[in-house]
């Protein structure tokens, strides 16, 4: 399971989701946001608008697209592919993988069958996928969306040397902390806007009886989310894009006191669901699943993730926007953090059915269809909010539009996978190894340089 996708995925978040009281917003299909808006009446629902998109007449080609999702995620993408079918005449066909997504495809061109179109859920695996010389620039049409529908940040994340080539269909909102509003409640706390506030009221529902913190840390990346949100926060966008890159080392000062502001946390466990050894055993959906069962004699009153976490809620009898509520990830530094990942769809062949497709996800046509049937973030700012199923989940949405550029993508999406992505190595296990031993802060920075060195050597 991984960040963005259920099964798997990858990171935007939020520079603006103070001002909107996310934590405020009911749980219903219609009605008023946050903001006091009346969207009950949107025309967009169910994808009933009129198309924004004019697509080409494809009678008979086929088109071949893979993706990682399944389940009710891969029902829901279904619809926007039926629709594209029926605008075009085009026959596109599904398929999904548990495979890591470049593997997939190399061992499909190596065969001489490439998907038509794939998409990826890293910024390494786009740039891989070009450098590779497997990946195609987007066409006048895609271009045309792109440049109509995505902030200039969104753009860039899908270019490669200055070309476009991938369209972002799904984002995921990475900096949310989601509570359990009866424990709150019965601990008189509210919620926190800073990293100080957070530490306190977790002080404060830790006296009333109930662990704050539940932490999955049996599933590392969720540790470099923890990290990637700190470290943006307090080290500011300039050291976040530097040390991403590896052009700053891990022994970095900035480092050291992103490390040190975690320990505040790490190093009480009681204030961590099971302790250290305890999250340590503890993956990703129990996480979630502890918090919200058991009413205000919860495991935990708080679980920090994306967006995704509604999908582990749903699980659970709590109603979202109800029992459940969500706030922004405090802020460490000067700002909250706006961290992000995403699902971007590349052409790996130059069928004009494939760009007539990439050209679809790029609309606002296309994201209506899916954000009506929810678990799904758009990152396209054509989209009529009013199409979310729920308030939270729309505010939220609103929210990671009002970021415009000041977001950052998921750093460890960003770094060789065997440094940010791969479990039991790299970063994934120093950060593991640190929750269970957050003293450590100068042996822990000494490990990630190390691994990430001979990774961005490799």
């Amino acid at each position: 399971m991984r960040r963005t996708l259920q099964p798997r995925g990858a990171a935007v978040v939020l520079a603006a989701v103070g001002a909107l009281a996310l934590a405020g917003c009911g749980g219903g299909g219609s009605g008023s946001g946050a903001d006091g808006k009346d969207r009950s009446a949107s025309p967009t629902k169910g994808g009933t608008a009129a198309p924004t998109v004019q697509l080409p007449r494809l009678n008979g080609q086929k088109v071949q697209l893979v993706a990682v999702w399944t389940g009710p995620e891969q029902a829901a993408f279904t619809k926007v592919l039926d629709e594209f079918e029926k605008r075009t005449g085009a026959e596109v066909s599904y398929v999904p993988t548990q495979d890591a997504m470049l593997n997939y495809i190399g061992t499909k061109i190596a065969g001489g069958a490439p998907p038509d179109v794939a998409m990826l859920q890293q910024v390494g695996a786009l740039h891989q996928a070009v450098e590779r010389k497997w990946a195609k620039p987007a066409g006048p049409g895609a271009k045309e969306q792109l440049a109509k529908n995505y902030s200039k940040g969104w753009q860039e994340l899908g270019a490669v040397g200055g070309t476009p080539y991938g369209v972002y269909f799904k984002a995921a909102n990475k900096s949310l902390i989601w509570y359990n509003t009866a424990v709150f409640e019965a601990a008189g706390v509210s919620e926190p806007k800073d990293w100080k506030g957070f530490l306190a009221a977790a002080e404060t529902v830790s006296a009333s009886g109930v662990t704050p913190v539940s932490i999955g840390g049996a599933d590392g990346w969720t540790l470099t989310d923890w990290f990637e949100n700190v470290y943006l926060s307090q080290a500011g966008t300039e050291k976040y894009d530097q040390l991403a890159q590896h052009k700053i080392k891990w022994t970095d000062p900035s480092v050291k006191q992103a490390l040190t502001t975690l320990a505040g946390l790490f190093g009480k466990p009681e204030l961590i669901a099971g302790g250290a050894d305890g999250a340590l055993q503890t993956e990703f959906p129990a996480s979630v699943t502890q918090t919200f069962t058991g009413g205000d004699r919860a495991k935990a009153a708080m679980v920090f993730e994306g967006d995704f976490v509604a999908i582990n809620i749903a699980q659970t009898k709590a109603r979202l926007g109800t029992d459940a509520k969500v706030f922004p990830f405090p802020a460490v530094g000067a700002k909250a953090p706006v961290v992000t990942g995403g699902d971007v769809a590349v052409a790996l062949t130059d069928k004009p059915a494939a760009q007539a497709l990439l050209t679809f996800l790029a609309s606002p046509d296309a994201a209506r269809i899916r954000a009506a049937e929810g678990g799904f973030v758009s990152p396209n700012k054509s989209l009529d909010p009013g199409v979310y199923p729920n308030d939270v989940q729309r505010d939220i949405a609103e929210a990671l539009i009002a970021a415009g550029d000041t977001f950052r993508f998921d750093m460890s999406d960003q770094m060789p996978q065997s440094f940010g992505g791969t479990p039991g190595k790299g970063e994934w296990k120093a950060l593991q190894d640190f929750l269970k031993n957050p003293k450590d802060v100068a042996g822990t920075q000494a490990r990630l340089e190390a691994d990430a060195a001979k990774a961005f050597k490799d």
